[in-house]
């Protein structure tokens, strides 16, 4: 049995899809208990932004909470009304911060705040006049340069003591730029720069690591740590061996299947000449639903780089992409495959199990993340919980 309610399915609507994306959520629920145990004595939250990394941040929002998840971080004030719904218990923070016109919606969903910069604060302060306590978070840049208090105002910040009394951070944190390299120096300076900020916030709750970062060991994971892609299955750290369980599987249905000669061409460009009569498989899935036109065979700047196009993976077998990738449809290889392997009506598999979600991305020029979160609105979901 799971923990977690499995979603009314279309078995037919999935079946006759021409896109579709399988999520499985004992995967997911794992991959979290695995980041939590990874994390030691912190605790470990969940980042459900960008729809839960394109997975879908209600279903996978209700596995993750009933797994045990209590922290979560989502992108906008959106994102986390909607999760409300499926964490009913959680604290919820909004990176993206809080603007005029958006108080009554943090509040009616007990939604906290992300402070991350001197407009933000003051907002904040004038908001706290008006309504009296509530909690926020402090962002504190320590070396990114994306979003952030700057380390001196946050220090100036802790130590002012004409501050509103109803001033009441719940957490201080920061985000490490080069996570995902752990031999980089800028790694322990960021450490070294927010042990600085954590201190001046005693007794307030700190967090440096994402996923990344929970990999780096103990001195980074501080009392909450943020782990993200990893629980999607992606590779957090390069040049390692990607421990996390696959999660989500894209299929694209096989519209046709075709015999062109050898010396013909094939798609935009005539980017691909073939050298031998070829079975060619058209698939429904192109650069609108996220299968990048950077993985095409030929025709694309990438390729003057990385030689290697995208695959995918059917009848037991990896197959090249062939040609460009276009909006809607993507051809792929098939000639090596036994002759009756492949028919109009079946799926090729373009990230999963035996497609793993980095390699596509490499094969792209991109990372895993991009690939989840650009999957677009044309795939029909499943949601299982496999053992």
């Amino acid at each position: 049995m799971t923990d977690f309610p499995i979603p009314f399915e279309d078995d037919d609507l999935f079946a006759s899809a021409g896109l579709r994306l399988t999520v499985d959520l004992t995967a997911l629920t794992e991959n979290w208990r695995d980041m939590a145990r990874r994390s030691g004595a912190a605790r470990a939250a969940a980042v459900v932004k960008a729809d839960a990394y394109g997975m879908g941040i209600e279903d996978a929002g209700e596995a993750l909470y009933l797994a045990g998840a209590r922290d979560f971080f989502v992108a906008t004030v959106d994102e986390g009304v909607t999760l409300r719904l499926y964490a009913p218990e959680a604290r919820i923070f909004v990176l993206s911060g809080i603007w005029p016109g958006t108080e009554r919606r943090f509040f009616d969903n007990d939604l906290v705040p992300v402070i991350s910069s001197d407009e933000q604060l003051a907002f904040w302060m004038a908001v706290l006049a008006d309504y009296g306590d509530y909690p926020c978070a402090l962002h504190v840049d320590t070396g990114f340069n994306r979003l952030g208090l700057r380390i001196d105002d946050a220090l100036a910040l802790a130590d002012d003591v004409s501050r509103p009394a109803s001033f009441a951070p719940v957490l201080v944190m920061s985000h490490l730029s080069c996570g995902d390299d752990p031999t980089h120096a800028m790694n322990r300076r960021q450490l070294e720069s927010f042990r600085r900020v954590s201190a001046a916030y005693e007794g307030i709750d700190s967090s440096l690591a994402a996923s990344a970062g929970i990999f780096l060991g103990e001195d980074y994971h501080f009392d909450l740590t943020r782990p993200g892609i990893s629980l999607y299955g992606g590779e957090a750290v390069s040049g390692m061996a990607n421990p996390m369980r696959p999660v989500a599987t894209a299929e694209a249905r096989i519209i046709q299947v075709r015999t062109v000669e050898a010396g013909e061409t094939v798609s935009y460009g005539r980017a691909l000449q073939l050298h031998r009569e070829s079975r060619l498989a058209v698939a429904s899935a192109g650069y609108a639903d996220g299968y990048m036109r950077s993985q095409s065979s030929g025709g694309v700047p990438l390729r003057q780089v990385v030689s290697q196009g995208g695959q995918g993976f059917i009848a037991g077998h990896k197959v090249p992409v062939a040609g460009r990738i276009t909006m809607d449809l993507t051809i792929f290889d098939i000639t090596d495959l036994p002759e009756n392997a492949v028919r109009s009506g079946d799926y090729v598999e373009l990230f999963g199990k035996n497609m793993a979600l980095d390699e596509v991305a490499r094969a792209a020029g991109t990372i895993g993340y991009e690939i989840l979160t650009s999957m677009g609105l044309r795939h029909e979901r499943r949601y299982v919980a496999e053992e």
